[in-house]
């Protein structure tokens, strides 16, 4: 039975963090779409920087989750990844964006709201750990 929940914990592993790498390689296209008549390479660079910022911290997040030995701490990290990414790709598409507003504001917001989520799950799964196993893991 462990082998079962651990091959399914690395599959969940290897779909979430493909995800997110398909996930960021769409956040890009989105946002150098939306900058297409932006001059500014400064500006440009700095959007790159901060649209790309929580799914470098969900790769960091997955690199500590490792440490972790017990499944659901791991899982909601995973599931994290997944959610988060189709969210960031949903958001910056445009399809939920009202007419009015501006086109910046999503590539400032989601990222921000996509870092209070990891840093609320980075918190929150090793008391989860801690508390299934009797073991401080971080």
């Amino acid at each position: 039975m462990t082998d079962k929940k651990t091959s399914d914990i690395n599959l969940l592993r290897t779909v979430a963090l493909t995800i997110v790498l398909i996930g960021a390689a769409v956040s890009l296209f989105f946002m150098f779409n939306a900058g297409r008549n932006q001059k500014s390479i400064l500006l440009i660079a700095l959007f790159t920087a901060w649209v790309l910022s929580p799914f470098v911290g969900l790769f960091i997040l997955n690199k500590i989750s490792s440490r972790w030995t017990v499944a659901p701490a791991r899982t909601s990290v995973f599931c994290l990844m997944i959610i988060l990414t189709m969210g960031s790709v949903v958001a910056y598409s445009g399809v939920l964006i009202p007419p009015d507003t501006k086109t910046a504001f999503i590539f400032l917001v989601a990222p921000l709201a996509a870092w209070i989520l990891i840093v609320t799950t980075f918190l929150i799964a090793p008391k989860i750990s801690n508390k299934s196993d009797g073991h401080n893991q971080i």
